[in-house]
């Protein structure tokens, strides 16, 4: 899928250059593109086991190289997935930035059972990193600040490509809330469906650059 995300961000940069590059001196500013990777160090997921009992697996390694999110068929134990994605240095968005549009796009590696499909939310939370906690999974406890549905489930037709989700609206809460990360959690949602589990990519491998969750923000 680097053909996808590369040709993305190319065919971004030439409208941008097509409007910078005509009109006179009242053009307006030019629209600025960034990628970012996910921090892998932060990533995670929790696993509730039981009503009052939680499992954490935080930090991404040569033995863990992915997150998930909904629900085991199977043991019906709900995972609920977060990622993180710093905003500050070269490549980030500045904090006076102006959000034109946001995507968050995650490379499934697979989803259990494979006829199902999955609603999924995504969340935009502001958990304290570098440590995840059992309360981060509750969204009392940690709550929303702002929500994106996947569009359309994700199903079978989406294992091994990249799903392309819109967090405009996330992002522009992110920057009027002026938070230093974009950090998101992703579940299946309540209610909806029958219990899917979806595998995300998160390697830190040779192909992050291709499969690792990646924000692309574009900017005035």
């Amino acid at each position: 899928m680097i053909l996808n995300r590369t040709l993305y961000a190319v065919l971004t940069g030439l409208i941008v250059l097509g409007f910078s590059g005509c009109g006179g001196g009242n053009d307006p500013p030019p629209i600025i593109t960034t990628q970012m990777l996910s921090d892998p160090g932060i990533d995670g997921d929790i696993e509730q086991t039981s009503p009052s009992s939680f499992s954490i697996v935080q930090g991404m390694s040569p033995t863990v190289q992915s997150v998930f999110a909904g629900i085991d068929p199977v043991a019906l134990t709900e995972f609920r997935a977060f990622l993180d994605f710093p905003l500050s240095g070269p490549g980030g968005v500045p904090g006076n930035a102006i959000i034109q549009s946001a995507f968050l796009s995650i490379f499934v590696n697979s989803i259990q059972p494979i006829s199902g499909a999955a609603s999924m939310l995504v969340e935009l939370v502001s958990f304290q990193p570098p440590t995840l906690l059992a309360t981060d999974f509750d969204s009392t406890l940690q709550p929303t600040l702002a929500i994106a549905r996947v569009v359309p489930p994700i199903s079978r037709a989406d294992v091994g490509t990249d799903v392309a989700i819109d967090v405009t609206a996330l992002m522009v809460q992110a920057q009027r809330l002026g938070l230093a990360n974009f950090q998101v959690r992703i579940l299946q949602e309540p209610g909806v469906g029958i219990p899917v589990l979806v595998e995300i990519n998160d390697t830190t491998g040779a192909n992050r650059g291709d499969q690792a969750p990646l924000l692309t923000v574009s900017f005035l």
